[in-house]
């Protein structure tokens, strides 16, 4: 139970890393605090595995398992017809929701509007299909990863597949924000240095902000008063005993 719980936690971590990679992509800076962001991101992160799940059980459900559940549930072949009518539009459908959720909810700027489907998020899938089907047939035709890591040439094999699926998601993403950068552009908006989106959240920068500048505002005062005394021993003739001084400024005169 412990794992099972965990495992969310654990995968949310990912999206978290997604969230900071459009922060980077958006030339935006983090600004919602913990007890702000972690939510936003476990919620996310079921989402995406429930679509997920959906997505395995129809490519699982194949015709004779499908109308086992028809019979079950009172549809007979109405099952098999519906399940052979939506095995590849609903997982496409799922997929690109899933793409719009990471791209809308991740970054910390506000997106003018949700979009079920972008040009970022079209071209993401379309490149994840063809990366993921030609990294397919490398693994079958030239890889050695059986011979090489044993056991874990699953694990393996599946981690690179992730990666392959990252790069797609950020590629798109980056397209999309150089879309937005084109219409501000177009609308006579500054955009050439970043894209002047308006931010969720920015307790998190203001108090970094805040903090930075106390920091050089404690510096330049050590600065100030570490040249202050060192103009005023350089204001002393050499060889003068300052010891000396202060104690005939101690001593009372008769």
């Amino acid at each position: 139970m412990i794992g099972l719980g965990g495992t969310p936690w654990s995968a949310s971590g990912y999206v978290g890393a997604f969230g900071r990679a459009m922060n980077r992509i958006y030339e935006i800076d983090e600004g919602r605090p913990f007890f702000k962001l972690r939510p936003v991101m476990l919620v996310v992160t079921m989402v995406a595995v429930i679509m997920a799940g959906l997505v395995a059980v129809g490519l699982v459900l194949t015709g004779p398992l499908a109308r086992a559940v028809g019979d079950a549930i009172g549809l007979g072949e109405t099952a098999v017809t519906v399940r052979n009518v939506v095995k590849w539009p609903a997982p496409a459908v799922i997929a690109a929701l899933v793409v719009a959720i990471l791209y809308y909810a991740t970054p910390n700027v506000r997106q003018p509007k949700f979009r079920w489907i972008s040009p970022g998020a079209g071209v993401a899938i379309v490149t994840w299909i063809l990366a993921s089907a030609l990294f397919g047939f490398y693994i079958s035709q030239f890889s050695n990863c059986n011979k090489t890591y044993g056991s874990l040439a699953g694990v393996i094999i599946f981690l690179l597949w992730l990666w392959i699926t990252n790069l797609a998601l950020l590629f798109g993403a980056e397209l999309n924000a150089e879309i937005e950068r084109g219409r501000q552009l177009q609308a006579g908006i500054s955009a050439e240095q970043d894209i002047p989106l308006p931010a969720r959240d920015t307790r998190v920068i203001d108090k970094t902000v805040a903090e930075d500048a106390r920091d050089v505002h404690e510096g330049r005062a050590l600065r100030d008063s570490l040249g202050a005394s060192a103009d005023v021993s350089a204001d002393r003739p050499a060889g003068h005993d300052s010891t000396r001084d202060d104690t005939e400024a101690s001593t009372p005169r008769t």
